[in-house]
């Protein structure tokens, strides 16, 4: 039974704790500048190692030549992705009269129709369209939707702006880190003692096998995701085919609104190439819509399984949350760095309440260390 006293240390420890998370959150936005890199090579590190690790214990490869081997293959489909982009873009960017001229097409039809029907009672039901103020003014007052595109346009700029500056330094940085996981164990087993030093391997390997896990297969999901938006762009006739399934690639590391928002613009495309013919939209659309509900609801949860265990609540809140600190960046990063914070709170007597509060439900396989 507590004691008035070990109530109030308590409830003064847990307010000490309240006051370091807004701290941390503060740091890191003040520090977005210096972290990101050195989480970006973090995780770029949890992603490679397997790969190196295979090398060096089923080959024989030495440790660092087969980092150098990974990161020449990467580098290697990194440029050539990159410059195969660039010519589409440039494309694109020739191609952007027409699409204009069609974008102006429909505008002025759906404004004309909105005009005609704006006394319709299912119309002002749903929308509340003003006939003074044109279409565009209308749904930006009314679905405040451009601010949003604007801002997510800004932050994914920001962000291959910022990571283009940071490559150099996020390889150089990962390269390092991968030398030093090769005696990563060693160092525990110097640093602390034996009972102690087991439990904080037990946790690191845990924290390296569920990040590397949901970092890998998120990877290759989205990898796939992308190939086939190519693929179905490549069928259907829509322009621009690379670009999709890129767009779609990246787009699905945010779980759920980056297919949301993928879709969106895919369809929004292709309504302006074949207007005014409807069926080939609709045909695009659904193959569109089926390829994100089955990889991002079937797939990738029977994939990924229990072995995260983040409530989905949390999932929403924490993409809000680092998408807020570090914007596009933090959308992608907002999940593993989530699994990292509940396994240490899992794992630490005094945090594990909220490491409890932070899963779905499922009990972690490893005692608290201290």
């Amino acid at each position: 039974m507590l004691t008035p006293g070990n109530r109030l240390l308590r409830g003064i420890f847990y307010l000490l704790i309240f006051m370091s998370v807004i701290l941390a959150g503060t740091m890191l936005k003040v520090l977005e500048s210096f972290l990101k890199p050195v989480v970006l090579a973090i995780l770029l590190a949890a992603v490679f190692y397997p790969f190196v690790k295979k090398l060096s214990t089923k080959f024989r490869i030495p440790w660092a030549l087969g980092i150098l081997i990974v990161y020449a293959i990467f580098i290697t489909i990194f440029i050539g992705l990159g410059n195969i982009i660039s010519s589409s873009l440039a494309s694109i960017i020739e191609s952007y009269p027409k699409y204009e001229s069609r974008f102006q097409t429909v505008y002025h039809k759906i404004q004309e129709s909105l005009t005609e029907n704006s006394n319709s009672g299912v119309l002002n039901f749903f929308f509340d369209f003003n006939k003074e103020r044109t279409l565009l003014e209308n749904i930006s007052e009314q679905l405040n939707i451009f601010p949003l595109i604007k801002n997510f346009a800004v932050n994914f700029t920001n962000f291959l702006t910022s990571f283009t500056k940071s490559a150099f330094l996020v390889m150089l940085l990962s390269i390092f880190l991968l030398l030093e996981m090769k005696f990563t164990k060693q160092k525990i087993l110097t640093a602390f003692s034996s009972e102690r030093s087991r439990k904080i391997h037990e946790i690191m390997h845990q924290i390296a096998r569920d990040t590397t896990h949901y970092v890998s297969i998120k990877f290759f999901l989205s990898l796939l995701t992308g190939l086939l938006i190519y693929i179905s762009c490549l069928l259907a006739g829509i322009d621009f085919p690379l670009v999709w399934g890129f767009f779609a690639f990246v787009l699905n590391f945010i779980p759920t609104f980056g297919s949301i928002i993928s879709c969106a613009l895919m369809i929004v495309f292709a309504v302006l190439q074949w207007y005014p013919s409807v069926l080939p939209v609709i045909l695009f659309s659904i193959a569109v819509i089926l390829i994100n509900l089955i990889l991002g609801n079937i797939v990738d949860p029977k994939v990924q399984g229990e072995n995260l265990g983040i409530s989905p609540f949390v999932i929403l809140v924490s993409l809000s949350l680092w998408g807020w600190l570090w914007g596009f960046l933090g959308l992608i990063l907002a999940i593993p760095l989530m699994v990292i914070i509940k396994i240490f709170c899992e794992n630490i007597s005094f945090l594990r309440p909220i490491g409890i509060l932070l899963g779905n439900g499922k009990k972690s396989s490893l005692k608290p260390v201290v």
